[in-house]
């Protein structure tokens, strides 16, 4: 039975580690060759070694950079020729305080996670099929007033915004654009909100007594929502924001 991404050419950015890496194994498992970008080359070796498979291949591309993605669509476009797919994922942040946020913590987080995913989706355009998809990873941050959370959940609003503007800017080409707002799950940048073994065991216990399912979620979760957005079960689902969040910004 052929997978439910057979033949598709699909793009992860930040593929990498966590939910890039989880989504690109469910992507490569329904059928899809997928192309995956990370700023360091040791961890995108890693990467594929780790999915084992012949149909993905790593760039090393840091997603702010234009000049950077100008050079990863010129590979795709001599490769593959097009791109059905695209998962704007990789994104980050530090957090602050009102009153202790620097123009660097600002810059840093709106360079990544708006005009890297802005100018990820535009350059991709071209490559892109009439009646392709592109997902857009947003949080559950942009709905919920979390402290030391302002800049990085503005950003996360401005990505789920995006999934409604473009919906209609590219409505007459029967592009789907969808935001995947993920709740807490188990990756690095979990990890890394706690500078001890301690603290990092405090604030998952934190999170997770907020979470209706009484548990974390799993990088392979959101990968399994991202095949659904990128296949044709979802082929009348456009604009809309998916929380796969065990219910914690829903009740």
């Amino acid at each position: 039975m052929p997978g439910k991404l057979e033949g598709k050419i699909a793009l992860v950015t930040g593929g990498s580690s966590g939910i890039g890496l989880a989504t690109t194994q469910q992507f490569v498992s329904e059928g899809a060759y997928v192309y995956i970008t990370g700023r360091r080359q040791s961890e995108l070796d890693k990467a594929v070694k780790a999915i084992g498979a012949s149909q993905v291949k790593a760039v090393r591309a840091d997603s702010s950079n234009l000049a950077d993605l100008d050079r990863l669509f010129t590979q795709i476009k001599q490769e593959r020729g097009r791109l059905d797919v695209v998962f704007a994922n990789a994104g980050g942040g530090s957090l602050a305080p009102l009153g202790s946020i620097t123009e660097e913590v600002y810059d840093q987080t709106f360079n990544t996670n708006v005009k890297g995913v802005l100018f990820t989706v535009q350059k991709a355009l071209p490559l892109i099929p009439d009646g392709g998809s592109i997902i857009l990873n947003a949080s559950i941050v942009s709905q919920k007033g979390m402290p030391a959370f302002s800049v990085y959940s503005a950003t996360k609003a401005a990505v789920r915004s995006f999934a409604r503007s473009w919906t209609s800017d590219l409505k007459d080409r029967n592009i789907r654009v969808n935001a995947i707002s993920p709740g807490p799950i188990d990756t690095p940048i979990l990890d890394g909100l706690g500078e001890t073994e301690e603290q990092r065991k405090g604030i998952k216990a934190q999170l997770t007594s907020q979470v209706p399912l009484g548990r974390i979620g799993q990088p392979d979760e959101i990968g399994k929502a991202a095949v659904f957005l990128a296949s044709q079960d979802s082929s009348f689902v456009a604009g809309v924001e998916l929380f796969v969040d065990g219910g914690m910004a829903q009740v």
